[in-house]
């Protein structure tokens, strides 16, 4: 599927407006276009086609005059990945001439997986406008949703059914998370069909996602699905273990019990400044080490291993191991520099409505940056096509 040419542009820019344009004299309006890039994602009418906001032009098409700067354009763009917009919307944000008039076009395409959210809510293009979808209409973007290659925390799990999901735990802790609370409240829709509308059901039963978040047994589906911490007395496999832990259960009960883990087996060192003064300084920044073991588990391949994500504690280090390779559009050149791509979609959006992802591609810059401010040494990576493995040195 392909951006529309400038000629294409210039003819809808100029047409009335419809369900696959929406026009925009400035870019003030954030929350305006979020929704229209909800919606468009969503492609209610089925066209199939890219919907498009052009930034920079009035009502009627004529110029507005805008400055397009660099900083608008990265603006603009991050709207992708700030998680107001769930599941991640591909689109397209770049500066056009159309006629010696310099605008902003967003190209957004329709989802593979709608229904798309932004803040919980589900919206739709109706001719010129974007309003919040019916009930009605929100199933029906369910049910267009493409059974084929679907990414495996997608693809129904063979066997399982509703009785095998904690659906308590979902309806007091994940919905009010995932679906804004007045749209909750105003919901009739039977239980079953909220979870289909969250993707959390494919063809009638639940995903693998859904069984690793909210299964009442999610290692009897994935073996591999927990935390592996083992904390050496040594610097080799070899020296005598101090401590080791299997964190299995479900997603949120795995990330809670290793946040609790690590922050125990930080270590507070004293520096003396002057005769009257100290301070402590942690031998590892806590937001390092959580930021690198949440992503090992988002981006972790679970399908076709039987793995766990290892972390390995040694006197000198502390070792994360991912299994499975980078993925997509990640590479070891722009590996921690913002390039964002999900083996694990669905992981990926319950982490963040879990509270454990607080915006989409900066965990790594995060991590990085409390280690420089700690002190310690830049993080060293090394990848294979089966495994990443992340090694965090102390503070000297």
């Amino acid at each position: 599927m392909r951006p529309y040419t400038d000629e294409e542009l210039n003819q809808m820019r100029f047409d009335l407006e419809s369900d696959l344009i929406e026009r925009k004299p400035s870019a003030a309006d954030r929350s305006g276009i979020r929704r229209n890039i909800c919606a468009f994602a969503n492609d209610l009418a089925g066209y199939g086609r890219p919907g498009v906001i052009l930034i920079g032009v009035q009502d009627d098409g004529r110029c507005a005059s805008l400055p397009i700067t660099d900083r608008l354009l990265r603006d603009l763009a991050s709207m992708r990945d700030d998680g107001n917009i769930l599941p991640l919307p591909s689109m397209l944000v770049e500066k056009r001439t159309l006629d010696d008039c310099d605008i902003v076009v967003i190209t957004v395409f329709p989802s593979s997986d709608p229904p798309v959210r932004y803040q919980g809510r589900v919206w739709v293009k109706i001719g010129p406008t974007a309003r919040q979808a019916t009930p009605e209409e929100e199933q029906r973007l369910a049910e267009r949703r493409r059974a084929h290659h679907l990414p495996f925390d997608h693809t129904p799990v063979p066997g399982a059914t509703l009785n095998d999901l904690d659906l308590d735990y979902l309806r007091t802790q994940y919905l009010p998370r995932a679906v804004a609370l007045d749209v909750l409240e105003q919901n009739t829709r039977p239980l079953e069909q909220q979870l289909y509308s969250l993707r959390l059901l494919t063809n009638g039963a639940p995903n693998y996602g859904a069984i690793l978040a909210f299964g009442r047994d999610p290692q009897r589906w994935v073996p591999g699905a927990y935390v592996q911490f083992l904390r050496l007395a040594g610097g080799a496999l070899t020296d005598p273990i101090r401590d080791r832990k299997e964190l299995t259960g479900r997603l949120e009960d795995i990330l809670r019990r290793l946040e609790e883990l690590l922050a125990l087996n930080i270590s507070l060192r004293t520096k003396v400044a002057g005769l009257a003064r100290e301070h402590q300084t942690p031998d590892y920044p806590l937001e390092a080490l959580r930021q690198y073991t949440r992503n090992a588990i988002m981006h972790r391949s679970y399908q076709g291993t039987n793995a766990p994500v290892r972390v390995y504690w040694f006197s000198d280090r502390v070792e994360i191991h991912s299994p499975g390779g980078l993925y997509g559009q990640v590479n070891e050149q722009n590996f921690g520099k913002g390039a964002t791509d999900y083996r694990n979609p669905l992981i990926a959006e319950i982490m963040y409505h879990l509270g454990f992802a607080q915006r989409f591609g900066l965990g790594l810059l995060l991590a990085e940056k409390a280690l420089a401010e700690n002190g310690n040494p830049p993080p060293e990576f090394r990848f294979t096509p089966t495994w990443v493995l992340v090694t965090v040195r102390p503070a000297p």
